[in-house]
């Protein structure tokens, strides 16, 4: 059987697994990450992993002990960006309502705050695993009340801190769900309008200004 190229001798991969180099958990987990996204939870598979790294299928297991594992830290991974990031911009110091909401529209917006691909790829994956949807409506629950909590810092009464504040994040993992496509320019220009939806009181010129001048670099 004619041997893989990727696995030659002389070739940069070959030698790479002659030396013993196998990589690292990082290199791994953003292996993972990438195929969950691309693919959904099948695509997370040792030895498609191994080939796109160039790495043998063995290296895997200096950093995971299954795939199991490796699943278990894509999880970990999305509790310890998304959900965290969520929670942090939620409970961010904010001097009005309207403040807090748009640190959370913010952190939305902001791929590196919260990746919506991959919210997307796990809230996919929930529907094929229990324990996965469990895990899901759990952060669900946490985003929620933390996003009402937040509200009622600002003297909005319970019930009507959680209709306000479930209809914000309903709205935008409705928006990721459905995989709508809008520019940055077209979302940035319709933010006064859901920051008033979503607190009852139109934001100020400051509020909007200190708002938008977090996205200047990418105008």
């Amino acid at each position: 059987m004619r041997a893989d190229s990727a696995d030659t001798p002389g070739t940069p991969e070959a030698l790479r697994k002659e030396t013993g180099w196998r990589g690292s958990r990082e290199l791994w987990l953003d292996a993972a990450l990438t195929a969950l996204i691309d693919g959904g939870v099948d695509a997370v598979k040792i030895q498609p992993l191994a080939r796109a790294l160039s790495l043998s299928r063995t290296s895997f297991y200096w950093f995971f002990t299954d795939r199991d594992d490796l699943l278990d830290a894509l999880l970990a991974h999305w509790e310890a960006t998304n959900s965290a990031h969520l929670l942090a911009a939620a409970g961010a110091y904010a001097a009005t309502a309207n403040e807090a909401v748009l640190n959370v529209i913010a952190c939305f917006i902001d791929e590196t705050c919260f990746d919506a691909r991959l919210e997307f790829a796990i809230r996919g994956w929930a529907l094929q695993s229990d324990k996965v949807m469990a895990r899901l409506k759990a952060a669900d629950q946490g985003r929620i009340a933390a996003l009402q909590t937040m509200l009622e810092r600002h003297g909005y009464a319970p019930q009507d801190a959680y209709v306000r504040t479930s209809t914000l994040y309903h709205g935008q993992i409705g928006y990721i769900s459905m995989q709508v496509r809008e520019t940055l320019e077209t979302r940035l220009e319709r933010v006064p309008f859901y920051a008033k939806t979503y607190t009852g009181i139109a934001p100020t010129k400051a509020e909007l200004a200190r708002f938008l001048a977090r996205f200047d670099s990418a105008g």
